[in-house]
């Protein structure tokens, strides 16, 4: 983590010859990696799962107002979040669909916005153990997005479910276009994950 955060500094600081960036920072962290697991882009879970697109407008609205609610993700202001917006795919997803899967290699982070959504993980005896319920303002899928690592488990919709999508294409381009709004996003990131990690530890240790 801290690896892709140094970068990030790096790159805050624009080239004064090329006068922009062209950052694949994110993208090729899913690039011989070394890790079992299928790929899986948005697009394609997307048309898996019958996402709808929600409207840009609406899901910026929903997502600032979830985050301004946020201790962490607040210091994301509504100015920054507005800027965030050509990056960020809103789409509707019908319940009892599977947004992310164990075990499988998946480029994209998703925020709710509306509806519930089950964290289960699948031991390896079959046992199917749940981790808990996200509700609006939740995040999932944001390690593997950061580190381009393996699903640590699988997130299936209980109910009509409303959410914003971010890409691993779509934050290099947001790094090319916006690398101090990338920095701070990658900041509130890391540490809502360290955080949400302690939790799920704890929760793990319960069961034994």
């Amino acid at each position: 983590m801290k690896g892709i955060l140094g970068l990030l500094q790096q790159k805050a600081q624009p080239d004064p010859v090329e006068g922009h960036l062209d950052s694949k920072l994110f993208a090729t962290t899913f690039l011989g990696g070394g890790e079992a697991g299928m790929l899986v882009p948005w697009e394609a879970r997307a048309v898996e799962v019958g996402a709808t697109r929600l409207p840009a407008e609406r899901g910026t609205r929903q997502l600032q107002a979830l985050w301004a609610k946020d201790k962490l993700m607040s210091r994301l202001d509504l100015d920054a979040v507005s800027r965030m917006e050509p990056y960020i795919d809103y789409a509707t997803v019908a319940a009892g669909r599977e947004l992310i899967r164990q075990d499988e290699q998946g480029n994209f982070m998703v925020v709710l916005l509306k509806g519930s959504v089950a964290v289960d993980r699948l031991q390896p005896w079959g046992e199917r153990l749940h981790l808990t319920e996200a509700v609006p303002g939740d995040m999932l899928g944001e390690m593997s997005l950061l580190d381009g690592g393996v699903r640590f488990s699988v997130c299936t919709t209980l109910t009509d479910c409303e959410i914003a999508v971010l890409s691993a294409d779509a934050m290099d381009q947001m790094l090319s276009a916006d690398p101090a709004l990338t920095a701070s996003l990658v900041t509130v990131l890391a540490r809502k994950l360290s955080m949400r990690l302690r939790v799920v530890s704890a929760r793990l240790g319960e069961k034994k």
